[in-house]
């Protein structure tokens, strides 16, 4: 079950990250309003799960954090381990829940950024601004984009991080080719190709950046300056 989809970040100004909600913050507001009755609430099913999945993103967020236990995991939400073990088969499991908040998050904004921009070039620096927007709002999560927190699981999952950003660079490539090709560029595949990877190796490590100093260097950093450099 995905975690709420009020943590995404806007398309309509990827350089200004002031509107963007964590998943985390998005939970805390809905349930404001909640009495004290309803707080205490056995939660139901799927509820349980969401709230597993947005405590592991939580302590992913701590700096340099070790490996994430799951017996850390069930001391935080305060239930055994073979209540976690209700709801996920495995901690790879748990994982594979953020991974798909991550994929379904970031491709419903790109499709909508597809369908917003009718320039390329604009739909390129877009795509990069929303994927460094959500990283930024969304620290636990990039630990896990970056693979930080994939080191001692299982190897499919850094293999599903990989193929994330295989896919960003496609639809990037996509982008830049029509730009290319609006530009009179004899070669338009290849230059997209070529900024494409630039692109996604930008992404990466502002995002590596991020996280290893401890969530102190923002990945938005000078992004329109960049975004001038990189993609233009």
């Amino acid at each position: 079950m995905p975690l709420p989809a009020s943590a995404l970040p806007s398309t309509d100004a990827p350089a200004d990250t002031s509107e963007v909600v964590s998943a985390d913050s998005a939970v805390s507001a809905a349930s404001a309003g909640t009495t004290g009755a309803e707080k205490r609430r056995r939660p139901k099913p799927g509820e349980r799960r969401v709230q597993i999945l947005q405590t592991l993103a939580s302590m992913l967020e701590t700096s340099g954090a070790e490996r994430v236990t799951t017996a850390a995991l069930a001391a935080r939400l305060e239930v055994s381990e073979a209540a976690l073990y209700r709801h996920f088969a495995s901690k790879a499991q748990m994982f594979e829940g953020l991974i798909e908040f991550i994929e379904t998050s970031i491709f419903t904004l790109l499709a909508q950024i597809s369908e917003r921009e009718g320039s390329g070039l604009a739909q390129s620096q877009k795509i990069v601004a929303v994927l460094l927007q959500f990283g930024e709002r969304n620290p636990g999560m990039t630990r896990v984009m970056v693979g930080d927190a994939l080191v001692y699981e299982n190897e499919r999952l850094i293999l599903r991080m990989n193929q994330f950003f295989d896919r960003v660079e496609s639809t990037l490539r996509q982008c830049l080719r029509h730009a290319a090709e609006d530009l009179g560029s004899a070669t338009p595949t290849v230059h997209a190709n070529a900024q494409a990877s630039v692109l996604v190796s930008f992404i990466i490590g502002r995002l590596q950046r991020y996280a290893r100093s401890g969530f102190k260097r923002m990945p938005t950093e000078q992004l329109d300056v960049a975004l001038r450099l990189l993609a233009s």
